[in-house]
């Protein structure tokens, strides 16, 4: 008898747990999961792996992009048979890193992009590294948090276009500083993801949201985190694994770029 009790308990005990398992996994599925976004951006500046994303506008193909972490590239250096140093997420700083080529629109030469941004351990900004390429010229931007200002150099090697440092007041109006540096090409990248006029207001501000839903892969839901804001009225929604990967990026302007092996939608 004992041991048929003893049975007993452990049977429910186990449903019970299953139960509320199953509860935490899915059973919020309709409301879907508030979370804060600073936990959402700490795993992604901490995240083991790097994601190779292929970008979309419209459902047309038009690029790819490399998205990684100074901590998934130390990762990817460590000898299989160690373990990871204790104290590889406890950093004085964080680096992401994005590479990638784009055909923007009907204009045919392809932009090629690579940049990084520093942050520091608290998770805000320090530097910022970003060069954009063409046939027809070249773009190199540089700024740093402390002095409040960006440095942005256009050109080839033989003829310098602008060459001058940008305030950050004088950012609000991306419209008119775009403009003024690539003339009538301006209108060209921003048509390319920006609805018509949207540009003459101020600079938006951000304000994000996210939180813990389920995306169906295949026959299966799968927990990923949902960052969301909007910008000139048009949604930016980014989801990320519980690891910190970057899984899909929806853009205004049609634009997706999401690993081979998630929805497009």
């Amino acid at each position: 008898m004992i041991a048929r009790l003893t049975f007993l308990g452990i049977a429910l005990f186990w449903l019970v747990m299953n139960a509320l398992l199953w509860r935490t996994e899915y059973g919020s599925h309709a409301g879907d999961t508030p979370v804060p976004v600073a936990l959402v951006w700490k795993k992604i500046l901490q995240s083991p792996d790097a994601s190779a994303l292929t970008v979309y506008q419209n459902g047309k193909r038009m690029g790819y992009c490399e998205f990684s972490t100074s901590v998934a590239r130390q990762m990817a250096a460590l000898d299989d048979n160690r373990l990871p140093p204790d104290a590889l997420a406890a950093r004085a700083d964080y680096q992401i890193h994005l590479a990638g080529n784009l055909a923007l629109g009907d204009f045919t030469n392809r932009i090629k992009f690579d940049g990084s941004i520093r942050f520091s351990s608290s998770n805000e900004w320090r530097e910022l590294n970003l060069k954009i390429s063409s046939r027809l010229a070249n773009a190199e931007i540089h700024s740093l948090a402390t002095n409040q200002m960006v440095h942005i150099k256009i050109g080839d090697e033989d003829v310098s276009l602008f060459d001058r440092d940008v305030t950050f007041a004088e950012l609000e109006k991306p419209d008119a500083l775009i403009s003024s540096i690539a003339g009538n090409f301006a209108g060209t990248l921003l048509g390319a993801v920006i609805p018509s006029g949207a540009t003459n207001s101020a600079a938006p501000k951000f304000q994000w949201n996210s939180r813990l839903t389920r995306v169906k892969l295949g026959s299966a839901l799968v927990p990923v985190y949902q960052l969301e804001t909007r910008v000139f009225g048009q949604p930016i929604v980014i989801e990320v694994s519980k690891l910190g990967e970057i899984l899909r990026v929806q853009l205004p302007g049609g634009i997706v770029a999401r690993i081979d092996e998630w929805p497009l939608r």
